[in-house]
């Protein structure tokens, strides 16, 4: 799918994927309206925000770090870290409605307070982020786009990596995980690339995942269907 944003400043950007899955369960829809606006970061989308004014981290989460998840899937990893990291705020980028759904869902039973939620492409969030203002990042199996002619449309493409450079902190941490070889390899060309240090010394610092891992459906389907995770980590330069 091709979509573009509908104020005309905004830039035009091609958006490849689905946004809405199967018909949503009343509850998940109750989540959505109840819950989706309150657990906003701010005003992110270009209709709302034309002159891209950098959101207020700051007030946001009371000055704690902040931690963002990139495609968060269904929520499950993102919740594990929020009630494991109180003192830090996470903002949470995913245009899948399903999946905003499910997270939301997880935010109420676990009660996490140290949540923010944007449903939609990250590139209009990274707009609004002000310089070296994210202390960690998280890309946990991101769509593979495996056909040859579509690896421009992964995340890792200058496209994305170089707002997400610009946003994080020098010696932030940026966390890739995949199943998919190829994409592995792109990451590896990619993010250097980007102002991004691969942080791995031997076998075992991509092959064994990171001591607060919380491993999602997408990593057993992965786990069951045959395919090896990979854990790559960055830090910012």
């Amino acid at each position: 799918m091709t979509t573009s944003n509908k104020h005309p400043g905004a830039p035009w950007r091609n958006f490849y994927g689905r946004v809405k899955g199967k018909t949503l369960r009343p509850k998940q829809e109750e989540y959505l309206q109840e819950d989706l606006d309150r657990l906003s970061p701010g005003a992110v989308d270009w209709e709302e925000n034309p002159d891209r004014v950098p959101l207020d981290l700051e007030a946001l989460f009371d000055g704690a770090p902040v931690w963002l998840e990139i495609g968060f899937g269904g929520g499950e990893h993102m919740v594990h870290q929020a009630v494991g990291n109180p003192g830090v705020g996470i903002i949470g980028a995913e245009p899948f409605i399903n999946g905003v759904a499910m997270l939301l869902g997880k935010i109420r039973e676990a009660g996490a307070g140290n949540l923010r939620v944007y449903p939609g492409d990250a590139r209009n969030l990274f707009d609004v982020l002000s310089d070296e203002s994210v202390s960690k990042a998280f890309l946990l199996y991101p769509d593979p786009w495996p056909k040859k002619k579509h690896h421009r449309r992964r995340f890792v493409t200058q496209e994305h990596l170089e707002p997400l450079h610009r946003v994080l902190k020098p010696g932030a941490e940026f966390r890739v995980a995949t199943d998919i070889p190829d994409y592995v390899r792109q990451t590896l060309v990619e993010v250097p690339k980007a102002g991004f240090t691969w942080a791995a010394e031997g076998p075992e610092d991509w092959r064994k995942p990171w001591d607060d891992w919380y491993s999602t459906r997408y990593e057993q389907k992965a786990l069951r269907e045959g395919r090896v995770p990979h854990y790559l980590t960055f830090h910012r330069r």
